[in-house]
C-alpha cells in the first residue's frame, strides 16, 4: 500500500564520539535519503534513550520508511529492538529497511506476512545475541578461574614507590622542584605520582 506524502528517513549510530559515521551516512545517501532526514546518535546502543532517535521517532508517520545500515546500529539489546520494531511497524505503521540484511525490509512484503517474517528473524537474532553474550561471560569466568588457579594477579598491578621516592618527594615538598620535574625524575605518570604522594602523606 502506498500512501501519499510519505517520507524516507535514515538513522545512524556510533558508540563514541571518536568513531566515524561516514560509512553509514554514505549508505543513506546512496539509498536516496536527503541529508536533512538523516539522524545521527553518538552513544551506546544498550537502550533507546538517545536524543536523535527519539526526535526521529516523533517524526515517523504511517507509510514512512526508516533506513538503517545494519541491525546493530539500531541497538544492541535485541529484546528492546523487537519492542521498538513492533511499535514502529504495528503502531506507527511505518516501514523499516535494514540495508545489510534485505530480509528485514517490511516494504517488500506488506501486511501480516511481512510482520511474521520480521518477527522470526528478529527473534532468531535475539537468541543468537543472548547465546553469544552467555558464551562470552562463560569464557571470561573460565579465564578468571584458571588465572586464579595459576596464582596470577588479576587487575592492574599495585603501585610501588620508586627507590628515590623519599629524596625526590622531600625536595618537591620543599618547593625546590616542580611536580612535573618530580614526575620526570621518578618516571611516574601524574595519576600515579599524586596517588603515591597522597598515600605517603597519610603514612607520615
Amino acid at each position: 500500500m502506498t500512501i501519499s506524502n510519505t517520507k524516507t528517513f535514515g538513522y545512524c549510530r556510533v558508540s563514541t564520539t571518536d568513531q566515524n559515521e561516514d560509512r553509514q551516512i554514505k549508505a543513506m545517501l546512496d539509498a536516496g535519503i536527503n541529508e536533512r532526514d538523516i539522524f545521527i546518535d553518538k552513544c551506546s546502543g544498550k537502550n533507546f534513550d538517545r536524543p536523535q532517535y527519539q526526535v526521529l521517532k516523533l517524526q515517523l508517520r504511517e507509510g514512512d520508511i526508516l533506513f538503517i545500515k545494519s541491525i546493530d546500529r539500531l541497538g544492541r539489546n535485541y529484546k528492546q529492538i523487537c519492542e521498538e520494531w513492533r511499535e514502529i511497524v504495528r503502531d506507527i505503521k511505518a516501514h523499516i529497511r535494514v540495508l545489510d540484511m534485505p530480509i528485514l525490509d517490511t516494504t517488500r512484503t506488506d501486511g501480516l506476512i511481512g510482520e511474521v517474517i520480521s518477527d522470526i528473524v528478529l527473534q532468531l537474532l535475539s537468541y543468537v545475541a543472548e547465546q553469544e553474550r552467555a558464551f562470552i561471560k562463560q569464557r571470561q569466568a573460565e579465564g578468571i578461574r584458571i588465572a586464579k588457579e595459576k596464582g596470577k594477579h588479576l587487575g592492574r598491578p599495585a603501585l610501588t614507590y620508586p627507590e628515590n621516592w623519599e629524596k625526590v618527594y622531600t625536595i618537591w615538598k620543599e618547593g625546590s622542584i616542580t611536580a612535573r620535574a618530580a614526575m620526570s625524575e621518578l618516571k611516574l605518570k601524574p595519576t600515579s605520582f599524586y596517588k603515591l604522594a597522597k598515600n605517603y602523606k597519610m603514612q607520615l
